[in-house]
């Protein structure tokens, strides 16, 4: 799969216990991407943060949270992203999305044909 080397990252910021029918959403989310054909995506899990609720959620022993902040960041042409929009919508009820131009320096696989994401 070749990505041009103008690119846009879709990133999606979520809660850990946020849900698509009964599945964890940013794996939901991931699955969705992989049929759209999209180039990648990597699931990053925020040891700390808050959103519009400003509700801090953390990992600290002593404030244990069980909703940690989760971002998905998905990055391909701006076409595919685009037209992958309209997927996410019914799947986010409440969270952050937002689009980033970006510029692709290196897209392949490793020797073994495994991808690092």
């Amino acid at each position: 799969m070749q990505i041009p080397h103008q690119a846009v990252a879709l990133r999606i910021y979520i809660g850990e216990s946020d849900r698509h029918h009964h599945q964890p959403l940013f794996e939901a989310i991931v699955l969705k991407a992989r049929e759209a054909h999209l180039a990648g995506a990597t699931v990053l899990r925020g040891p700390m943060g808050f959103g519009k609720s400003s509700r801090l959620h953390t990992a600290k022993i002593l404030r244990l949270s069980m909703d940690l902040p989760m971002i998905i960041e998905i990055i391909d042409s701006e076409e595919k992203i685009r037209s992958f929009l309209p997927t996410l919508d019914p799947m986010i009820s409440g969270g952050l999305v937002t689009l980033e131009k970006v510029e692709v320096i290196e897209y392949r696989a490793n020797s073994d044909g495994k991808s690092a994401t």
